[in-house]
């Protein structure tokens, strides 16, 4: 069984907060999402935090919690719309947020990459303009460890130093790509600003709708014949209690957020019930391309990668600069999931009328 969920004062251990750090006024974009909204709810109970600003197309469902202790305020913005920069900053600047976190990325691939890259890349590039404009100095940004690509080349564990050498002709990493240089840049020595960013592993559990949940979900989950690469999980709140404590750390730069240990994708598929579906690669690309193109498929061809190849992250450095430790390993992530996901099969079953006339007794 899979320990309980991450409490803000659990597992994560670090440096022990002081009473005489000031509070913090934390703006969050992509706060609708579920990284954003249990962020959110994370910060309203934290006492080093005044006041929250959530920034998103709608609020969180975190703010329509009984229990809320009123410190969020919501704002409408689209970081895509005709003078977001001017926008935001206008509310960065009257609100005195001193740390953003940002978090307006999408979770699946886009099938409009113009769109998705004027949300990741040019809005990205609006909200660092904002920040510089305001009296912002923490800047934490989400990122992935897919960006480090997967490849017949990579070591057994990628660290931080490695460059980013995704599929570029794949919008979906070469807008998180540009998003990350212009998030370091913003954080260079000598400004007085600190940008730090979490690559996380791929992020499974209950409440999350990407990629990886998606393929975990099909009816049959395509393989490339002959391969069996090693995948890691980073559990959904340990995704967000690393991002919280990314806030309060003294640090900056990249660092690498996954699970213990590492299960090879036929023991994912296994654990997930999922039906193998072995392809040879170049049928495969055919495959998901075709997939891809009706809606069927969780991804497009470029990802078939990550089904081939290894793409594995050190996480020592999180660890000994952030002191975050998980609180789930990657097996017990994708156990959470399979049960959830098991839970929902059950309900769905007894949820669907019978077809079957009833039997009248005797």
């Amino acid at each position: 069984m899979a320990p309980p969920p991450a409490s803000p004062s659990g597992p994560h251990v670090g440096r022990s907060p002081s009473s005489t750090d000031p509070e913090r006024v934390v703006a969050v974009t992509g706060s609708a999402s579920f990284l954003g909204s249990n962020l959110v709810g994370l910060l309203e109970d934290a006492p080093r935090v005044a006041r929250v600003l959530s920034l998103d197309v709608e609020p969180p469902k975190t703010m329509q919690d009984a229990t809320a202790k009123g410190k969020t305020v919501h704002f409408d913005i689209d970081l895509t719309a005709h003078r977001a920069e001017d926008r935001l900053t206008e509310i960065l600047r009257s609100e005195g947020a001193d740390t953003l976190v940002h978090l307006a990325f999408h979770d699946v691939p886009s099938r409009s990459p113009t769109s998705s890259h004027y949300l990741e890349s040019v809005g990205t590039m609006h909200v660092l303009n904002a920040c510089r404009r305001s009296q912002v100095q923490k800047f934490v940004l989400w990122s992935q460890t897919a960006l480090y690509g997967a490849s017949p080349k990579n070591p057994c564990y990628l660290d931080e130093g490695r460059p980013l050498c995704a599929r570029t002709s794949e919008a979906y990493f070469r807008d998180k790509m540009e998003a990350e240089r212009d998030a370091l840049e913003f954080g260079l020595p000598g400004r007085g600003r600190t940008t730090t960013i979490l690559r996380t592993a791929p992020i499974i559990g209950p409440g999350i709708d990407n990629y990886v949940t998606r393929y975990l979900s099909q009816a049959a989950s395509p393989t490339i014949l002959g391969f069996d690469p090693l995948w890691q999980f980073l559990h959904e709140s340990d995704a967000v209690a690393a991002l919280k404590r990314a806030i309060f750390a003294e640090v900056g730069g990249a660092y690498n957020i996954a699970g213990e240990g590492v299960l090879r994708l036929s023991t994912v598929l296994r654990l997930t019930g999922q039906q193998r579906l072995p392809l040879t690669r170049p049928l495969a690309d055919a495959f998901v391309t075709g997939a891809w193109v009706f809606r069927q498929s969780a991804f497009p061809a470029p990802f078939l990668d990550y089904i081939q190849y290894a793409c594995v992250a050190d996480t020592e450095r999180a660890k000994r600069q952030l002191g975050f430790m998980p609180l789930y390993s990657s097996r017990e992530a994708v156990m959470d999931f399979a049960s959830s996901k098991n839970l929902r099969t059950v309900r769905l079953i007894a949820e669907t009328p019978s077809t079957k006339s009833p039997t009248v007794g005797a």
